[in-house]
């Protein structure tokens, strides 16, 4: 029940985020408040983690972290051709899995929503529930996965061709191209919406069984946020996949070209020696 509150009409549901106070000119809500201090937990907890690590696995909360790092790590590694390349990314998609995943887990707590409340409003709200957040979480994220595959293509307008099938000039090709440059642009939407309304409405199924308990709302609320902790986790390892995934397929298609290319230079070398030496 992080963005509602139950009343006597039903639950009263908190959608836009509400601002607070403004920082030089830009204002400040209970999501970005929220985000800030996640941001600042997951900080604390990670560093905390890996002074506990060691080459011996240890028990308690440092192995599900090990865990969860493997489990990036391999994912990335095995979506690129060359692992080696994929190995570079590793430290941001481990980033981004975590902070959504415990931002999204502690979007669950008591305290977050209407636990507090400040002028009529809760005082902290869930940063994934805020379509703000997760647009500013797909726009860098896409904003990281461009910059890579401009560096790994070789440069900007080498990372454009590989939009068109055919030479530009063809009118049909053209047309192919900008279609797919146009569909590629919207996978910010995609990433943001898709992690946003999962939350949301997972919010929301749990304030509606908690108000149809009334009494009893802990316990007929119980089983769906149970519920909600692995779709939370769903979300994470869906939004890191995906971005994965986009890098991947550019990064992979300028790697098999180039492989081509040698190919193509190596048997013309092979014809041309052979030829002089016959």
């Amino acid at each position: 029940m992080s963005l509602f509150a139950v009343g006597e009409a039903g639950p009263v549901v908190h959608v836009a985020p509400h601002t607070f106070f403004t920082i030089g000119g830009f204002p400040i809500s209970n999501a970005i408040l929220y985000g800030w201090l996640s941001a600042l937990a997951i900080c604390v907890i990670l560093i905390l983690v890996a002074r506990r690590v060691r080459v011996k696995p240890q028990g308690g909360i440092v192995q599900y972290f090990e865990f969860g790092v493997d489990f990036v790590t391999n994912l990335v590694e095995s979506a690129f051709d060359d692992p080696k390349k994929g190995r570079k990314y590793v430290p941001y998609f481990i980033t981004l899995f975590f902070f959504i995943l415990i931002n999204n887990w502690f979007s669950l707590l008591p305290f977050v929503g209407d636990g507090f409340q400040l002028h009529g409003a809760p005082l902290l709200r869930a940063f994934t529930a805020d379509l703000n957040g997760t647009l500013a979480m797909g726009a860098v994220t896409m904003a990281v996965v461009y910059g890579a595959s401009i560096k790994e293509s070789g440069g900007f307008f080498k990372y454009l061709r590989h939009f068109f099938v055919g030479s530009p000039l063809n009118p049909m090709y053209f047309l192919i191209g900008i279609i797919e440059m146009i569909t590629d642009l919207t996978r910010v939407l995609s990433l943001s919406l898709r992690l946003f309304l999962n939350i949301t409405i997972g919010d929301i199924v749990i304030a509606v069984f908690a108000y149809l308990g009334h009494v009893l709302a802990p316990i007929t609320a119980l089983p769906f946020t149970l519920l909600e902790f692995g779709v939370d986790a769903l979300q994470a390892y869906i939004f890191v996949v995906l971005s994965v995934m986009y890098l991947a397929m550019t990064v992979n298609a300028h790697s098999e070209e180039h492989d081509l290319t040698e190919e193509l230079v190596t048997e013309t070398i092979g014809a041309s020696e052979a030829e002089a030496t016959a």
